[in-house]
């Protein structure tokens, strides 16, 4: 993957194996994008995005099983979806920068625009109370009581799944109700007590977590919305798998959740935190990072392969966090863990990272920069299991046998 967000003449030239003439060709054609180096100048730069999709198209052509494999990591799509668009360093949904959407809008309204396209289902979708918990539920909260939230979900779920025979209404509308009871069932336990306080999802997690900080809401907000989708990542691939095979959005959650908390994906921000707690102090973080890098061990919560200039989801939250906490000694330990990452690793924080400075700014305990990232992927779940619903269509891709061959040549004696 090309780090630079522009390229010289002779950088595309020589990726893609080209001529001038041709890479000239090329822009004038609309497939790569240009801009001028320095006004005044004749030296152009060429979108490092344009040149490395141009070169999987050829690439595909070329060598089709090639660009198979490539395809599950970090290649080529394979799947149509209309929920998440990631181009140009910036992260959409349904066509509305992410970012803006969360500065300005609730949970609820995002979850209504990634569902149905429309933010005004947002008041109909959740206008029931979150659903009761099923008989027996008394029984198993204490021992539930005991799990981190992410696995207390799992454990619910297939539980709550089994009382709601509505879930298995796969029109998108019924979909979205089982999402929204669902988003709402995961929010009641995610608190303590379990149970939501009749406010919105973002509200609920601060009258809980922080009830003396309602300016906090905000930023549990823009968390939540930050995390909502991502592509196909592995998380949301999973869900759509699970989907696919006819199984309700309850199995879709409990799906996406389970790779979610895999360490390579949102289970990566128990390192990001164990960095933070490593660190300690401001004063502590070189010698912190220099003794991971000493080490060879990997320094997480910074970089992201599909945004070469920094994850933007990741610097706005930190900007929230430093302009409501700007005297948190947790915004002090992250400006001072970004300021050394920048200059030992070249790298900017990403999400994880950026789950991790709010969590520490608003002194919540450890493992809610999880909670909140399945909380707020959830979302995304949910609007993966509708394209899946209405595609119909088995995922049942066919693997390459490496194996012993079922039928070896027998030496001559």
């Amino acid at each position: 993957m090309m780090k630079d967000a522009a390229l010289t003449a002779a950088e595309a030239t020589a990726e893609l194996g080209i001529t001038r003439q041709t890479l000239y060709a090329y822009v004038s054609r609309g497939l790569i994008r240009s801009q001028e180096e320095d006004r005044g100048k004749r030296t152009r730069k060429y979108d490092a995005e344009d040149v490395r999709k141009l070169k999987e198209r050829r690439e595909i052509r070329l060598d089709p099983a090639k660009a198979v494999d490539s395809a599950l990591d970090w290649g080529i799509p394979l799947r149509d979806s209309a929920l998440t668009l990631i181009d140009g360093g910036r992260c959409y949904y349904r066509g509305r920068d992410s970012l803006d959407l969360a500065r300005s809008l609730t949970v609820e309204q995002v979850a209504a625009w990634i569902w149905l396209g429309d933010v005004d289902q947002a008041d109909s979708l959740f206008s029931e109370p979150a659903p009761e918990m099923p008989e027996g539920w008394n029984a198993l909260s204490i021992p539930l009581s005991r799990l981190a939230p992410s696995e207390r979900f799992q454990s619910a779920l297939p539980l709550l799944g089994a009382e709601d025979l509505a879930a298995y209404d796969f029109r998108p509308r019924h979909v979205a109700d089982t999402g929204a009871r669902i988003l709402q069932l995961m929010t009641g336990l995610a608190l303590t007590p379990s149970k939501c306080t009749g406010a919105g999802i973002a509200e609920s997690l601060q009258q809980n977590w922080l009830p003396s900080m309602p300016e906090a809401a905000p930023l549990l907000r823009a968390a939540l919305i930050l995390c909502a989708d991502h592509e196909l990542n592995v998380s949301s691939f999973t869900a759509r798998c699970v989907a696919s095979a006819g199984a309700s959005p309850y199995a879709v959650v409990c799906g996406g959740l389970a790779a979610l908390q895999g360490v390579k994906h949102g289970g990566n921000c128990a390192r990001v935190e164990a960095l933070f707690h490593e660190a300690g102090t401001p004063q502590h973080v070189r010698k912190a990072l220099m003794q991971r890098v000493r080490r060879g061990d990997a320094v997480p919560g910074f970089g992201h392969p599909l945004y070469p200039n920094g994850d933007p989801r990741g610097r706005l939250l930190i900007e929230m966090a430093t302009a409501a906490c700007l005297e948190a000694p947790g915004v002090r330990l992250a400006a001072a863990l970004v300021e050394e990452a920048r200059a030992m690793l070249h790298e900017e924080p990403n999400l994880d990272f950026g789950l991790c400075t709010l969590c520490c700014a608003l002194d919540l305990p450890p493992g809610t920069p999880l909670t909140l990232f399945a909380l707020g992927r959830t979302i995304g779940w949910i609007g993966h299991a509708i394209e899946e619903y209405q595609a119909d269509v088995l995922i049942r891709p066919r693997a390459r046998y490496t194996g012993v061959s079922p039928n070896p040549v027998e030496e001559p004696e």
